[in-house]
């Protein structure tokens, strides 16, 4: 199942929601971020870059996409995880993924991964996603939002991501 292979207008993903950015600013943090459309090798993608800075307990920038409209989950249990294809600079990203019984903006279900610096497709199984600061197992029934960002040192992102969906 597609989530985005960023060929819509806009910033509308395939599943009718919109990409948006955010920041550690929204908790005084001073990282600067943004996402575009864009094309990157001939390859239609999104691009996220920016600066993250750690200054007034700061450190990250995101791409983030819900799922699904009003809060309702997004049931993805019959697959095993997600694929991604990425570009970008030799640096660590990650993947948060919230579920509708999260409440706090600090939880999540996150996996890291390391793009080349050319086009390439990994694979993430949900397997491998690991609580932060949340007790309870990810509900992949009840799967919220996707988040792609750039956290905890200070760097300049430059991402670009393709292709985004679930996989069996």
């Amino acid at each position: 199942m597609i989530v985005d292979d960023f060929t819509n207008d806009g910033l509308m993903s395939k599943l009718g929601t919109h990409w948006r950015v955010s920041s550690d600013k929204v908790m005084g943090g001073i990282s600067e971020g943004s996402i575009i459309k864009t094309s990157f090798n001939g390859v239609k993608c999104l691009h996220l870059n920016g600066q993250v800075k750690l200054e007034n307990n700061g450190g990250f920038i995101q791409a983030g996409l819900d799922l699904a409209f009003f809060q309702k989950g997004f049931d993805v249990s019959e697959y095993k995880g997600l694929r991604l294809t990425v570009a970008g600079s030799l640096h660590r990203y990650s993947i948060h993924l919230r579920t509708t019984q999260i409440k706090r903006p600090w939880q999540s279900y996150r996996a890291h991964f390391f793009p080349e610096l050319t086009w390439g497709t990994l694979e993430l199984p949900f397997s491998v996603f690991v609580p932060h600061r949340i007790k309870a197992a990810m509900d992949t029934s009840k799967l919220r939002r996707i988040g792609i960002v750039a956290i905890g040192r200070v760097f300049q992102p430059n991402l670009f991501i393709s292709e985004i969906k679930f996989i069996k």
